[in-house]
């Protein structure tokens, strides 16, 4: 099990929990968290068991969970890379490179981030891919996977997920926005870290085809996000995710990896 260290950047007010308790999941309206709390990961299912650690490093890298789909990696070298910004309000550490999953308005607010270092690279669905071939960027700090996404709201022409790779070795799957794909199925074999699954259950899979999905990945630490229409983090529909290795990470929370 991965040693993991956990801390929130922001507060949250304190009617959270309670406007958290009366909402539903387009999958489960009316389903019932129990006592639990953003920031918190439910208790896991039966024969199932969440990632409560993140492994231990004197450098080592974060990555914080804007909400929605947005997230920003910081490196072990101090590198700063932002995927799909949209939700949040983190945006003032200077960028180097920013990932863009695919072209919808909730993903591809790069007007956020005015602060950029020299150098800075964006990366969207039209770099990612060319002539139809998924590319790989070898950037030093980072080794960008483009891999596949797409589903009948989203073309898999125009549409990618990244899998990272960072110098110290630290593999993330960024799924965007996406249902089950045939490449999923090889990815179990690179014994994945980090692994993000869309669930919305309206523009992409639910939380039934991403458990699934997240089986077959079979990553250390498994994550829900993009979860629900119109809302950065669901609780509920976030302890509906089912995987060996959860991990819930609530909107504005940061995590050493």
């Amino acid at each position: 099990m991965m040693n993991r260290k956990r801390f929130l950047k922001s507060i949250l007010f304190p009617v959270t929990a309670a406007v958290l308790l009366m909402t539903g999941c387009a999958a489960n309206i009316g389903h019932d968290s129990g006592a639990d709390t953003p920031g918190t990961a439910p208790p896991a299912p039966e024969g199932q068991e969440n990632a409560t650690q993140a492994p231990e490093s004197q450098d080592a890298a974060t990555l914080l969970y804007q909400g929605h789909a947005s997230i920003r990696i910081t490196t072990a070298e101090g590198k700063v890379i932002y995927i799909d910004p949209y939700a949040g309000e983190d945006y003032g550490l200077p960028a180097d490179l920013i990932l863009i999953t695919h072209e919808h308005s909730d993903h591809n607010r790069v007007e956020l981030i005015d602060s950029r270092n020299p150098g800075c690279e964006v990366i969207t669905e039209k770099e990612a891919l060319k002539d139809g071939k998924r590319r790989t960027f070898e950037l030093g700090y980072v080794t960008v996977e483009t891999v596949e996404a797409g589903n009948k709201n989203h073309d898999p022409t125009e549409c990618v997920g990244y899998i990272l790779t960072l110098s110290d070795g630290i593999q993330i799957y960024i799924s965007g926005d996406t249902s089950r794909t045939a490449q999923m199925e090889t990815f179990a074999e690179r014994n994945l870290d980090y692994a993000f699954f869309c669930c919305d259950g309206v523009y992409n899979m639910d939380m039934a085809e991403a458990s699934e999905c997240a089986e077959l990945v079979g990553a250390k630490c498994s994550i829900p996000y993009h979860m629900a229409p119109g809302k950065l983090f669901d609780i509920e529909c976030a302890g509906q995710f089912k995987a060996d290795g959860r991990l819930i990470i609530a909107a504005g929370e940061e995590i050493a990896m």
